[in-house]
């Protein structure tokens, strides 16, 4: 992503970006520690329920980036179409490497991602504001913590070469960088009042959509 005149913020006009973190900040914490995160990232998970995890990305990604293609023309949503960081083509290669090429007829949403995907289907593709909130839970997420789910996951399953991994590897960007221009675009955008609320509110959603995946599968 390039620094452009939309990217700059006004220094009078206080940070959304910074609005949607403080908001999230305690349903964002719920999500990183619940029991599954905290067993993964302990180590007391087998492969198989790694693979789990990945395959119900698969689900949630598969409709997050169907709604970016839908946002492509939108003059607001298209601001956060980022193709660099589509994530299905590396969740094929990691499903793949984890579960052998017949893959897509051994997996199935859980109830939870069932209901997250329908969210995504049902306002992501269609309200510019509710794909952003999807769109900045998931990605940013991914830039951040993410890498260290990935340093964690090769280590447990001496995965070499991302064959598992490589739905966190973002060979495309800059991950400090991306975020940081992320956030100035979330800024710089001419959101109105009601749409920053809006906005918050469904990146609260997200979050808890997500965490009930995660309870799931614990």
């Amino acid at each position: 992503m390039s620094t452009t005149e939309q990217d700059r913020t006004d220094g009078a006009t206080a940070a959304f970006s910074e609005a949607v973190k403080a908001a999230s900040w305690e349903v964002h914490e719920h999500a990183e520690h619940s029991r599954y995160m905290q067993d993964l990232m302990a180590g007391r998970l087998d492969r198989a329920a790694y693979a789990r995890l990945v395959a119900q990305q698969y689900f949630a990604y598969r409709d997050l980036e169907a709604a970016s293609q839908r946002m492509a023309d939108d003059p607001i949503g298209s601001r956060f179409v980022f193709p660099e960081l589509y994530r299905l083509p590396a969740l094929h290669a990691d499903l793949d490497a984890l579960l052998g090429r017949g893959w897509r007829s051994s997996i199935e949403p859980t109830p939870a991602t069932a209901a997250y995907c329908g969210r995504l289907r049902d306002v992501a593709a269609t309200d510019p504001g509710a794909y952003v909130a999807h769109h900045y839970v998931r990605y940013m997420g991914d830039l951040s913590g993410g890498q260290v789910i990935r340093r964690v996951v090769e280590r447990t399953y001496d995965i070499a070469d991302h064959a598992g991994t490589s739905f966190y590897v973002f060979d495309r960007v800059d991950p400090k960088a991306f975020k940081q221009q992320y956030r100035l675009r979330l800024d710089a955008t001419p959101w109105t009042e009601p749409e920053k609320a809006r906005i918050i509110d469904e990146v609260l959603l997200a979050y808890r959509l997500n965490t009930d995946v995660l309870a799931e599968l614990a």
